[in-house]
């Protein structure tokens, strides 16, 4: 390309190859940005919203650097739905793309060989792949100089300030600075206000140690979405959300995403509205890859209403006539609700965008805020349990020395990664030696940020402006102006009224009692190691039965009783009689092979009140004697809530007895108030397997989780 002319002309014909229109056009910044990489060997941030195609720009550009004897784009891509999309689109546009990650291992070795012989042109890789030690041994140092465009997409996810921060993306910076010079990069978001931008930036700018940092170009265009007909329907609970929903789901336009917070809530909604008839599925983290990968492929051809869906539905995904989304319950920011609102409305004239907020949502904010930030006294843990290993430890190998779950764990494992302090290598996790301190004040900054945008949640959710407007300014978007589509713009567009059979559906729905508790089948890995002579299997005559709670704290109708009731702070009293009537009618629908022929409670050091009053009066309504609680031995149960199976078993081993109880032949209920890692029921039923019980029934008011 000799000049802006003839270089505009040739990306312009292989624009209109790859979306097969020949009178196809770039949007304003697209071939600014193609030109920049192409031409300059520039590094890029492009802040464009979604639907405008920076998917184009890396295709276009790498298509014409392909031209020119470059070598394969990389493709860093957060999510496997994502790299689903952009794998078939660039098929579809001609473009030879692969990927490497954790579900096609059995591919790697063909895709490897297809590198080999310049037979891709675009390689798609997770950031968690950049630190698997064999990619990062192996592959990498041959890949990185054959580099011809570095892609980043989703490049919010590089900052501590991005609404949905993942600590692998700032291992990019270490690539970043490896790849040779003169390789083009391409960061791409539709989500960054000022500050994730500056972040970002700076990070796309390092350089080796020897070479000079390179400007980063920052292309930005507004970022209204004129398609989305923004709404916020404030309902006083989850029957009345749930209710609107039955009444009006039908009226919406087309198919689209329900949003929730939870994963417990994404199932109950979708089994409610599949009773009402609605043709839905959820879609959460906990579903079966395969699963999920039907049901995108079923939204996308029109084959559901919905996907009742959490975050786990999020970025990338594409299906340009997404007729609404609805949230039931708010996120925690305006930039991630504009994140998800943006999969709508796409290539249509118009899609419905409505919140329904919800009175929990900010208990959940702060729930997954604290779960993701690192702690010191953890962090420092898990550096000695490496210091001392003396050789590289799994993760489970490590869980079972520090007393911290694998989500966590594996959390705390990357921010530590990152920030140098251990490595992953082949057979585990070792400890660098370098210095490392904790950094208070950088989190102490990140979380009063996330408090801050908790509060301007509130203020979308009240404001009397322009919604579009609003989000906007969030993003600190210049070009905001009012929408003149918004319910406060043009008045609300949606209807409130809700019909009394729905109401009745939803409030009998969420009056639904009684969840599972799975037994414990299987000794922790480590148990042995802390003192608890067990491993392997648990004997099938020391085992508990299956077991019923309540509910689950996270569920939307008696969820929301309970979670009052184990509020911090909230008093020991006896069980309220709403609540006992409830857990009548899961003993009632339990369906045991053989009735209980006693009652035995858990020595709760926390509502000891609770517990009793529970066991004595699901005895007196059953007919059953109540032998008493079961003792506490040594001071009982040690620990908290929410470590690691091993440790969490060590800390109520030998801390019950049932020798004073006169335990008779048959099967016992066996009552407790929050049940947790289950590791305490395991035990107490072990204990009364032990002194004759032929059966033990664990029956808890709460589910935690």
């Amino acid at each position: 390309m000799t000049s802006t002319t003839s270089a505009r002309a040739q990306a312009l014909d292989v624009l209109r190859d790859l979306v097969g229109h020949g009178d196809a056009d770039f949007h304003d910044g697209q071939f600014e940005a193609i030109e920049e990489l192409v031409e300059g060997g520039r590094r890029a941030l492009v802040v464009q919203r979604t639907g405008w195609g920076k998917s184009a720009v890396y295709f276009v550009a790498t298509l014409l650097l392909r031209r020119r004897g470059a070598g394969p784009t990389v493709l860093v891509s957060p999510l496997l739905a994502l790299m689903r999309d952009q794998i078939a689109a660039a098929r579809r546009a001609g473009v030879r793309a692969v990927a490497i990650n954790s579900t096609n291992p059995h591919e790697w070795r063909d895709v490897l060989a297809q590198l080999d012989r310049d037979e891709v042109d675009v390689l798609l890789v997770s950031p968690e792949r950049l630190n698997n030690p064999s990619f990062r041994e192996e592959q990498l140092p041959q890949l990185v100089p054959r580099i011809g465009l570095l892609v980043v997409d989703e490049a919010h996810c590089i900052s501590d300030w991005g609404h949905d921060f993942r600590p692998d993306y700032r291992r990019l910076r270490d690539l970043i600075a490896r790849i040779p010079s003169g390789v083009p990069v391409l960061a791409t978001t539709a989500t960054a206000n000022s500050r994730v931008v500056a972040d970002v930036a700076e990070q796309l700018g390092v350089r080796g140690e020897d070479a000079d940092s390179p400007e980063v170009l920052v292309i930005r265009g507004p970022l209204a979405r004129t398609s989305l007909r923004l709404g916020v329907l404030r309902l006083p609970d989850s029957p009345s959300r749930l209710a609107w929903l039955i009444s009006h789901l039908g009226d919406l336009p087309g198919s689209g995403i329900i949003y929730t917070l939870t994963v417990a809530a994404a199932n109950d909604t979708a089994r409610l509205l599949r009773e009402r008839g609605f043709d839905v599925r959820a879609y959460t983290g906990q579903t079966d890859p395969d699963e999920r990968e039907e049901s995108e492929a079923l939204l996308k051809d029109n084959k559901v209403k919905a996907l009742i869906a959490t975050s786990a539905l999020g970025m990338g995904f594409d299906k340009p006539d997404l007729g609404f989304v609805v949230h039931l319950g708010a996120p925690s920011s305006p930039v991630s609700y504009y994140q998800q609102v943006g999969r709508a409305g796409r290539a249509t004239a118009s899609a419905d965008v409505l919140l329904l907020p919800g009175t929990e949502d900010r208990e959940i904010w702060h729930y997954f805020a604290t779960a993701s930030m690192p702690d010191r006294e953890r962090a420092e843990r898990v550096l000695a349990a490496l210091s001392a290993s003396g050789g590289p430890l799994s993760t489970p190998a490590l869980e079972a020395q520090v007393d911290i779950r694998r989500t966590p764990l594996e959390l705390l494992l990357k921010v530590l990664d990152v920030d140098g302090a251990v490595e992953r290598v082949q057979g585990g996790w070792i400890a660098t030696g370098l210095p490392w301190t904790y950094d208070e004040e950088r989190y102490e900054r990140i979380a009063a940020e996330r408090v801050a945008e908790q509060h301007h949640m509130i203020d979308y959710e009240q404001t009397r402006g322009c919604r579009m407007e609003f989000l906007q300014r969030s993003l600190d978007d210049d070009t905001a102006a009012p929408c003149g589509r918004c319910d406060t713009c043009a008045g609300v567009w949606f209807p409130v009224e809700i019909g009394t059979d729905a109401t009745a559906a939803a409030s009998a729905a969420l009056d639904r009692v009684g969840v599972p508790i799975e037994p414990r089948r299987q000794w922790p890995t480590g148990a042995d190691s802390l003192g608890v002579p067990v491993r392997g299997r648990i004997p099938a005559d020391e085992q508990a039965d299956d077991g019923r709670a309540l509910a689950r704290l996270t569920d939307l109708g008696w969820g929301s009783v309970l979670r009052e009731m184990f509020a911090a702070g909230a008093a020991d009293a006896p069980v309220p009689p709403n609540v006992l009537a409830a857990c009548v009618r899961v003993l009632a629908d339990w369906g045991w092979a053989e009735r209980p022929v006693a009652v035995v409670a858990m020595p709760s050091r926390a509502k000891p009140q609770l517990v009793a009053s529970l066991a004595r009066g699901i005895a007196d309504i059953g007919r059953m004697p109540f032998l008493g609680a079961i003792d506490s031995v040594s001071g009982g149960p040690t620990g908290a809530p929410g470590g690691n199976s091993a440790f969490r078993l060590a800390g109520v081993w030998d801390r019950f007895s049932a020798a004073g109880l006169d335990v008779p032949a048959g099967p016992i209920l066996l009552v407790d108030d929050l049940v947790d890692s289950r590791w305490t029921l395991t035990v107490a039923a072990r204990e009364l397997r032990r002194s004759g019980a032929t059966g033990v029934l664990p029956f808890a008011l709460a589910l935690r989780g």
